[in-house]
């Protein structure tokens, strides 16, 4: 009998943003280590602490060892279909991820689910702005209105439409929390995970509340209600405005008497 089997690229937020899809393609043990170098470099880039920074950098040969990966594998792309599913492209969870729609049954896999929301966390490599990729897919989900979505985790969604409205509006809650932590002192991804998740979470936890802040903070951005600066050389925001005012205050003092 002959067997389909669809594949998207790989999700990084499942291997903690340690390997790099193309880089495992090439099979070569440098390019992967090189992958990880780049990832723990972001994380640090965005405010992750040293210790935590070189704790991941030493996880990460163990993790890449684990990771498996399809040869040449055949790509399906939007409107391809598969033994009579229509493949959608539904982007946010993961830059390639993909849903099979046949009639009013949508398998869904992470682009949504019930009871809990997908994680979308910017990372190196990917697209700049997954939130916004994702709020256009739940966009797609309530429009095609399907009877019934299949998750990939949990229960069955049996009302796809609304469940995706619900998580627009978690989304939007969100966005303001964000926004609201930003009191015109420099914070980072990291900053702001603090106040979004306060619990004490593991380490591979706290890089995902990272990198979910962090796609809020560059969604407030391109708003227009964030601003991104160098922070001594990592990357924080402050509220839009908050800048300006600083260089323009600055800038009117007088000068000091020498």
């Amino acid at each position: 009998m002959k067997r389909t089997a669809a594949l998207a690229p790989l999700s990084r937020d499942h291997h903690v943003g340690l390997v790099v899809a193309r880089d495992l393609a090439r099979a070569d043990e440098a390019s992967g280590a090189q992958a990880a170098q780049r990832f723990v470099a972001f994380m640090a880039e965005h405010g992750l602490p040293d210790e935590q920074a070189e704790r991941m950098r030493a996880d990460s040969g163990s993790l890449r060892r684990n990771v498996r990966f399809a040869r040449a594998p055949q790509l399906v792309m939007e409107g391809d279909e598969i033994d009579g599913w229509q493949v959608l492209l539904l982007r946010g969870h993961a830059d390639g991820h993909i849903a099979l729609r046949r009639g009013d049954v949508l398998i869904a896999g992470d682009a949504i689910l019930g009871g809990i929301t997908p994680t979308v966390g910017l990372y190196p490599d990917a697209r700049p702005d997954p939130l916004a990729d994702y709020l256009a897919s739940l966009a797609r989900i309530e429009a095609l209105a399907p009877a019934v979505a299949l998750a990939g985790h949990g229960t069955t969604i049996a009302s796809p439409a609304a469940r995706a409205r619900e998580i627009v509006a978690h989304h939007a809650e969100r966005l303001a929390r964000v926004e609201a932590a930003l009191d015109g002192t420099p914070a980072t991804a990291y900053d702001v995970s603090l106040v979004l998740f306060p619990s004490e979470l593991p380490l591979a936890q706290r890089r995902f509340a990272l990198a979910e802040s962090l796609a809020h903070l560059e969604r407030l951005r391109r708003e227009g209600r964030a601003e991104r600066i160098d922070a001594g050389g990592r990357v924080a925001y402050v509220s839009s405005g908050t800048h300006s005012r600083v260089n323009s205050s600055q800038k009117a003092r007088p000068a000091k008497s020498p």
